[in-house]
């Protein structure tokens, strides 16, 4: 989009901070965010857990409740906020079409994670795919956007097709635990040769028990990926 039909678009449809939903002023269009919300950015930092990035309780603690008792596929993780931080603005960008959010949160997950990731050595981001009757009736995926975003931002090629979902699996926020893994089994196929890619990084919008992106991860190691790794907006756990 050229800079007259972006300032012509933003005239018609004008931008909205990507937390509060409030109409911003043009000062703070390019920022994404407005002034009282950037105030309260509230990241999860450290201490965190080793595996899934979910801030911890004590600085003594390496891991949280979850990843203490489960064993991951995955090899580590990073989640920029808590989930009661953001849950609205998640719901508004997932399912009221709030798809300009993608701008400012994927710039926000390049800045705060780009140095780890290119520490970890990452060839490529790979946002966890929608079922496609699913994204069609939602109009667009929202790990797709903030990956795209991120990989304009790092530099970093984003594998769109490389994974596919093939099972329409049932909202995994009606599941408890055990429910997620057997929903989930099986539900993505790599479609396309990874043999070039030693380590990725799976994007997505939330992580929770970390079921979606273990079978993500399984299916992607399993055709030959060797480390995986992801990163998410928010984290839904907080132990």
């Amino acid at each position: 989009m050229g800079r007259i039909h972006e300032f012509l678009y933003d005239l018609l449809y004008p931008r909205r901070c990507a937390i509060c939903d409030t109409v911003l002023r043009i000062a703070d269009v390019k920022s994404g965010i407005c002034p009282e919300c950037r105030k309260k950015l509230h990241y999860v930092r450290d201490p965190r857990c080793m595996k899934c990035g979910a801030p911890l309780r004590a600085d003594e603690e390496e891991y949280c409740v979850s990843c203490a008792r489960h064993r991951h596929v995955y090899d580590r993780g990073l989640a920029l906020y808590e989930y009661p931080f953001v849950r609205l603005a998640l719901y508004r960008m997932k399912y009221n079409g709030r798809r300009e959010y993608a701008r400012f949160f994927g710039r926000e997950l390049a800045r705060r994670f780009g140095p780890q990731l290119k520490q970890w050595g990452v060839q490529a981001l790979i946002p966890v795919p929608m079922y496609a009757a699913r994204e069609r009736r939602r109009g667009y995926n929202q790990a797709e956007a903030l990956a795209e975003v991120m990989g304009e931002a790092l530099k970093l090629p984003v594998r769109k097709k490389l994974l596919k979902r093939v099972r329409n699996t049932r909202p995994m926020k009606l599941l408890g635990d055990r429910e997620r893994q057997i929903n989930i089994k099986n539900a993505f196929l790599c479609t396309q040769d990874v043999v070039k890619l030693d380590k990725v990084v799976l994007v997505d919008d939330i992580y929770t028990t970390g079921a979606t992106i273990d079978a993500a991860a399984a299916e992607l190691k399993g055709a030959g990926v060797k480390n995986v790794f992801f990163v998410t907006l928010a984290v839904g756990i907080t132990l």
